[in-house]
This record gives C-alpha cells, structure tokens and sequence, in this order.
C-alpha cells in the first residue's frame, strides 16, 4: 500500500487534473473488482437450488417485468443481490482507497445508497428488455444474461464517478 500512497502523492503533486484522473484509474480498477464480484454472484446465486427453482415464476411488479424468457423470479432476485452486493464492495474500497473520503459514513452511505438504489431500479427495468432482446437475436439465456448485467454495469460506471469523487472528498486535503 506504500506504493499507492507514493502515485497518490506524486498525482498531488502535478496538480488537480491528473489527481482527477488517477482516482478515475483506481475507481476503474475498483469497478472491475466490483464487476467480478458482481459476476461471480450473479451466476452462482442463479444455480442454487432454492432461487433455480424460482425460473418458472415469472416476476411482474411496479416497472420490473421478468418474464420466464427474462429468467423470471430467479434473475430478479439473482441480478438484484449480485448488483448490491458489488456495490457494497464498491463502496468501502473506492471511499478508502480512491478518492481517501473523510466524509461522514453515515451521510454519505445515506446518499450513496439512495443513489445505488435509484440506479439498480434503472438497471432492474433495462437487464430484461436486454436479456429478451439479445435471447430474440439467438444468443442463450446465461450469455444475454451477462451481456445485460455487463450493460447496465458500464451504466452504473459512468454514473458513478462523479457521484463517488462529490461524496467521497477528502476534507483535509481540500482545506490546505
């Protein structure tokens, strides 16, 4: 970690935009962890036994419309818990180690999570009509499945970084 604190100096050193632009390399990096995580839930969660059997129930609730062809009740669930779960990871290591956030935790997690919710709504409505879309073009269920989930994911990417550098300032290095 020495070592990341040295780029992190040296970024400081050259002045505000490349600072800008390393926190958007680590938030970067950090997104693809988040991804893997996200990921790796999504299809796991989407195999065990209790949620598989959940397919054959189609899932239609306020703007969420998950057909059998969309995976039903089992990809609601399966996306949804996936999604949170990378955004939880998302969270603590971008507030720590991408933009060194001195933000109170309870406020931000606050804004944070209205924030992530609004866009897992958004990402909960666009991940069928994808799934469906791309099913309808020949490609399988599991495949169109994680395109969508990779769609709505490069969303929640270019939504979040300038969210994540407003709420996670540093305070004391914004007062030298």
């Amino acid at each position: 970690m020495a070592k990341l604190k040295d780029l992190d100096q040296k970024a400081e050193e050259k002045g505000s935009a490349l600072v800008t632009l390393w926190q958007l390399v680590k938030f970067t990096v950090v997104s693809l962890l988040a991804s893997i995580v996200q990921f790796t839930a999504l299809n796991v969660l989407q195999v065990i036994p209790a949620i598989k059997a959940l397919e054959a129930q189609p899932f239609h609730w306020f703007v969420f419309h998950y057909d059998l062809d969309a995976g039903g009740l089992k990809y609601f669930i399966a996306f949804n818990a996936a999604n949170i779960l990378a955004q939880i990871v998302a969270f603590f290591v971008n507030r720590k180690k991408t933009f060194g956030g001195t933000t109170s935790i309870p406020i931000t997690l606050t804004i944070y999570l209205a924030f992530t919710l609004a866009l897992i709504c958004f990402s909960a409505w666009l991940s069928p009509a994808l799934t469906v879309f791309l099913m309808n073009l020949g490609i399988g269920e599991q495949l169109a499945g994680n395109i969508a989930t990779l769609g709505c994911g490069l969303i929640q990417f270019i939504g979040y970084f300038p969210v994540n550098k407003l709420l996670m300032r540093n305070k004391e290095k914004e007062s030298k």
